[in-house]
C-alpha cells in the first residue's frame, strides 16, 4: 500500500517512482493532482477536498520535502510535464486518449506532434480550454460518449480540477491535470535546462524567466519558514 501524509490539510502520496504512481493510478481510476509548495500553501478548502478524494502526488520539491519531514523517505518529484507523456508511451497502443486545454493553436500543435511521435495513438477527442457553459456540457457529453481510457486537462488550477471532477462523475477513468504542459510539449514554452532540473531549481529558473511570478514565489518564503518550524 502506497503511503501518504496530510500536509496542511492535503493528502499527498509518497511515490518512489513514476512507475509506482502509474500502476497505482490505473488501478484506482481517479484524478491525479500535482501537489507543490504553492498548492500546499494556497489551496482553498474546496480544492483540498478534491485532492483528498483523489490522488495527490509530489510535483514539486516543496511537497517532497514535506513528505520527507513527515517520515516518508525515498519520495521522488514527479513533474506532471513528464508524467502525462509516460502514460502515453506506456498505453498508446492499448488505450484511447482525450485532450483538453490550452489555446487552439497550442492544442493543434500538441495533437500533431503526438500523432507524429506515436503513429498508432488513438485520440478520440480534443478541444481547447476556452468554452462557455453550453460548450462545456457538450464537451462532457462527448467524453461520456467516447469513453477514453485517459483524459488530460491542461487548464490550470482550480479550473482543471473542477472540470475533471464533473467528468469523473460521469465517466470513471484516469484523469490528469497538466497546467501548461501542452505549451511545453508543443515548444511554445521552454522548460528549464537540465542542470536546473537536476539541482531541483526548476522553480528558480521559472522565476527568473517570468519575473511576474515573483509575487507568487514570495509566499513560498512563508511556506519554507513554516516547514522549518514543522507547522505543517
Amino acid at each position: 500500500m502506497t503511503d501518504f501524509r496530510v500536509i496542511n490539510g492535503i493528502r499527498v502520496f509518497g511515490f518512489t517512482s513514476k512507475e509506482e504512481l502509474i500502476n497505482f493510478s490505473k488501478a484506482q481510476k481517479k484524478i491525479l493532482i500535482a501537489v507543490n509548495a504553492e498548492k500546499i500553501y494556497n489551496s482553498t478548502q474546496e480544492l483540498k477536498d478534491v485532492i483528498n478524494k483523489n490522488i495527490g502526488y509530489s510535483d514539486g520539491v516543496g511537497a517532497v520535502w514535506a513528505l520527507n519531514q513527515k517520515g516518508i523517505k525515498n519520495v521522488v518529484k514527479i513533474p506532471g510535464v513528464e508524467l502525462w507523456l509516460e502514460f502515453v508511451k506506456r498505453n498508446y497502443k492499448s488505450h484511447s486518449f482525450y485532450f483538453i486545454g490550452a489555446r487552439e493553436e497550442i492544442l493543434q500543435a500538441t495533437i500533431t506532434k503526438l500523432k507524429s511521435e506515436f503513429p498508432e495513438i488513438s485520440i478520440v477527442g480534443f478541444r481547447n480550454g476556452y468554452f462557455n457553459e453550453a460548450e462545456r456540457e457538450v464537451l462532457i457529453q462527448d467524453v461520456i460518449t467516447k469513453k477514453p481510457g485517459f483524459v488530460f486537462v491542461a487548464m490550470g488550477s482550480p479550473t482543471q480540477e473542477k472540470l475533471m471532477c464533473d467528468l469523473e462523475r460521469e465517466h470513471p477513468c484516469v484523469y490528469l491535470g497538466l497546467g501548461g504542459s501542452f505549451d511545453v510539449y508543443s515548444g511554445n514554452t521552454k522548460r528549464a535546462p537540465q542542470l536546473f532540473i537536476d539541482l531541483k531549481l526548476e522553480w528558480f529558473y521559472r522565476l527568473i524567466s517570468e519575473p511576474k511570478r515573483a509575487f507568487r514565489q514570495v509566499k513560498l518564503v512563508d511556506f519554507t519558514w513554516k516547514m522549518l518550524l514543522k507547522k505543517y
